[in-house]
């Protein structure tokens, strides 16, 4: 890709030039702001003026829950052990005494919804080391507090659709895979990138006691607090459409070097509106995925998901309701993108599917 290989070509480059370190120490520059903390120029979803090339322009909002909710990692190592159950207790309760997860207990055991227990019965309790979520704290801010991938965090505890942790509850953290290198705990919460797969299963804070989920925005005006939930709508009411109107310049599945595509590229002018595939609720807005440069991902209901990667321009907010066929971005080049296109995604679950099985023949 063009701006991959002009880094790579530079990185070649440097390692043939003799370091300079030694005779002129210079403090490094900086790192540049990200988009979503630099200022953004007022905007209003009418807005279609074209935007400048590599740069990705947001309207004015709070940062991602995951970096405005830090996650301090306290996780208790807990010894498996038997537990005999006392009158009064409740499953939740044996959790709180022994300080294992109530969803781990009730996996070790056998016990499904409503997870009665009886006086006198004995509970295996699971070993592992539990973190214990606050409000507001989100998956992601968690498994970068560990430097643990969200994504064995999921299946270590079974964890399913819509992925939203509760304050209280236990959950728990996986150590290293079996013959990886362990580094320390500040090195791999520093190498932690995300994914799509990470801001759809990690992405939302946690409920606190009796929070319901927040009422999706019908205009960028409002502005959801990081702390708000976002809930998915339950069903998907309409068929998807293509985002924009232009040629596939790549397919879904394996290119040709052996790496995956999740989704499609699209390749269309600078600028170019981009719309909602299906009527949905916008689950981010951003460019936390260095790859995919401006993003926006709707959550459609039925566990439908679409995602538009390479924007140059973001026209709404996380939380706000939006229909089919109405404009959510400008297309540009931004992250990894050979030329002006639209990286187009569509998701049932956690599972990429091939867009054009689901859309209009051309």
């Amino acid at each position: 890709m063009r701006k991959l290989a002009m880094m790579l070509g530079a990185t070649m480059l440097a390692g043939c030039i003799p370091s300079l370190d030694d005779a002129t120490p210079t403090a490094p520059p900086p790192p540049p702001p990200r988009a979503e903390e630099r200022p953004a120029p007022p905007a209003m979803q009418g807005d279609l003026s074209p935007p400048a090339t590599d740069a990705v322009s947001t309207l004015p909002a709070p940062r991602p829950s995951w970096e405005t909710r830090p996650v301090t990692p306290d996780a208790r190592e807990i010894p498996a052990s038997t537990y005999v159950v006392q009158p009064g207790d409740s499953l939740r309760r044996v959790a709180d005494r022994t300080g294992s997860g109530s969803e781990a207990i009730a996996r070790a055991n056998g016990l499904q919804p409503p997870f009665v227990i009886r006086v006198g019965q004995r509970l295996s309790i699971p070993a592992g080391r539990y973190h214990l979520v606050r409000s507001g704290e989100t998956g992601i801010a968690i498994a970068r507090a560990y430097g643990v991938e969200w994504s064995r965090i999921v299946d270590a505890n079974a964890l399913e659709e819509p992925y939203v942790l509760r304050a209280g509850q236990r959950v728990i953290i996986p150590g290293p895979a079996s013959g990886e290198h362990t580094p320390s705990l500040a090195d791999r919460a520093a190498a932690f990138s995300l994914d799509v797969d990470d801001i759809l299963t990690g992405g939302e804070p946690a409920l606190a006691s009796n929070q319901a989920p927040a009422r999706p925005a019908a205009t960028p005006k409002r502005v959801l607090p990081p702390t708000a939930v976002v809930a998915a709508p339950a069903r998907l009411r309409s068929g998807f459409v293509w985002p924009v109107d232009g040629r596939v310049v790549r397919r879904f599945g394996p290119g040709a070097s052996g790496e995956r595509n999740d989704g499609i590229k699209i390749a269309v002018p600078l600028a170019t509106p981009v719309k909602a595939a299906a009527d949905g609720v916008v689950a981010y807005v951003g460019d936390g995925i260095a790859a995919l440069g401006g993003l926006v991902i709707v959550k459609h209901g039925d566990n439908w998901t679409s995602v538009y990667g390479h924007a140059s321009k973001l026209l709404v907010q996380r939380g706000q309701s939006v229909k089919r066929g109405q404009t959510i971005a400008l297309s540009g080049d931004t992250g990894f993108a050979d030329r002006p296109e639209v990286h187009f995604e569509l998701r049932r679950g956690r599972t990429p599917v091939d867009p054009q099985s689901q859309l209009p023949r051309k």
